[in-house]
């Protein structure tokens, strides 16, 4: 048995993904890729596999499975396809932890059946604690399940609450860049194109999450998920419009100190952070060098009026039970329709509102009842696009 860390990567053809590998290669003495799952990029995942060497590899997409097969056939790698095959890769023995960086809430059932099992969760795809938080979070206590942060933020806190009494958390002070339309006004932000909204000023992301940045619509996930990882309440959390993105989020305790982590704005960082926890790896990523910060740092209150996503997620957290199911459901279909260019930018809040209003709102869910209300708020805002 080997004493590398076997992991299991949701995702690895996306952007956190495919760093994720760059963190592997980096560091080949202390892990190991077991599997490797993406949706449809079939061409990458065979590379990454050549490369890599997992015991598996799972492709969502059925119809792609026998292309798969035939790519891989001269090497002892499994390969299968569908849900049911990524759920069966995150929970074998020989998996020690699941990196969940699949968008949206396709990574919600193999992140769950992944804490069942008991593996540890190096957590990046947000949206598992946006719509099942609560779930989530008791489930992995009572398996004694460790849930790693990799989104910068929620790493940045993490790592400035080591050694700290959680409660003695004053507030969490949540920072974000503000997106590509940071200064846009509203009659500006009536005509921007999806092409506009993928240009994101410092990070290098994923189409739909580069979205929810452009909307804030990210910073109120964040919020929801800040709220579940560290046991804080919603008006402990107050969000920072930081464009340069260097600190990447600080805790502010009850005497008044501030701790904050800063860094360049680079993924690997936090990737690698969850991966080596408890211990911190050399690596020769660029150093932050403050003296070359000329025009230092600057912060400024959200706009919640041009940008109301962020308040819909806040309502969607106090109101609790369901209501954040149907606000990242919403959310998504209405991304996907304005990459599509079915709808208008600032459509995506008023479709995500009227969810809201239209949803029927169960205070305690369990899984199948988040499941019901995924997919019937999906239907109803694609068939109310459709009839427009």
């Amino acid at each position: 048995m080997s004493s590398k860390k076997q992991i299991a990567i949701l995702g690895s053809t996306g952007s956190i993904g495919t760093q994720a590998l760059d963190v592997v290669r980096a560091h080949p003495d202390e892990y190991q890729v077991y599997g490797l799952s993406a949706h449809r990029s079939l061409d990458l995942l065979v590379a990454q596999a050549r490369e890599f060497m997992p015991a598996m590899v799972c492709i969502a997409d059925v119809s792609l499975l026998e292309r798969l097969r035939e790519a891989l056939h001269d090497l002892p790698i499994q390969c299968y396809a569908g849900d049911d095959a990524i759920v069966d890769m995150v929970t074998m023995p020989s998996v020690d932890m699941v990196l969940a960086s699949m968008v949206g809430y396709a990574g919600l059932r193999p992140t769950l059946e992944a804490v069942r099992c008991g593996k540890t969760i190096a957590l990046a795809n947000k949206e598992t604690l946006v719509v099942a938080g609560e779930l989530i979070t008791s489930l992995a206590r009572q398996k004694h399940v460790a849930l790693l942060p990799v989104d910068s933020e929620h790493s940045a806190i993490f790592q400035s609450l080591e050694g700290e009494d959680y409660g003695s958390i004053e507030k969490l002070l949540l920072t974000a860049s503000g997106g590509p339309f940071r200064t846009f006004s509203s009659e500006q932000l009536q005509h921007v194109t999806a092409r506009e909204a993928l240009r994101h000023p410092n990070w290098q992301m994923g189409a739909k999450i580069t979205i929810d940045s452009a909307t804030m619509m990210n910073k109120g996930f964040e919020v929801i998920e800040a709220c579940w990882l560290f046991g804080v309440a919603e008006e402990q959390i107050e969000v920072l419009v930081h464009p340069q993105s260097i600190i990447h989020s600080a805790v502010q305790f009850v005497d008044g100190s501030v701790k904050a982590q800063l860094a360049l704005p680079d993924m690997r960082l936090p990737i690698q952070h969850a991966f080596s926890y408890p211990r911190r790896l050399s690596n020769d990523y660029p150093r932050l060098d403050l003296l070359s910060l000329k025009q230092g740092l600057t912060f400024f209150p959200p706009d919640t009026e041009r940008f109301p996503c962020l308040q819909l997620a806040r309502e969607a957290l106090r109101q609790g039970g369901n209501m954040p199911c149907v606000v990242n459901a919403a959310n998504e279909v209405a991304v996907s329709a304005f990459l599509k260019d079915q709808i208008a930018f600032l459509d995506i809040p008023k479709l995500i509102e009227r969810a809201m209003k239209s949803a029927c709102f169960v205070e305690h869910p369990d899984y199948e009842c988040l499941v019901e209300t995924d997919t019937e708020t999906r239907t109803r805002i694609t068939q109310y696009l459709c009839e427009r």
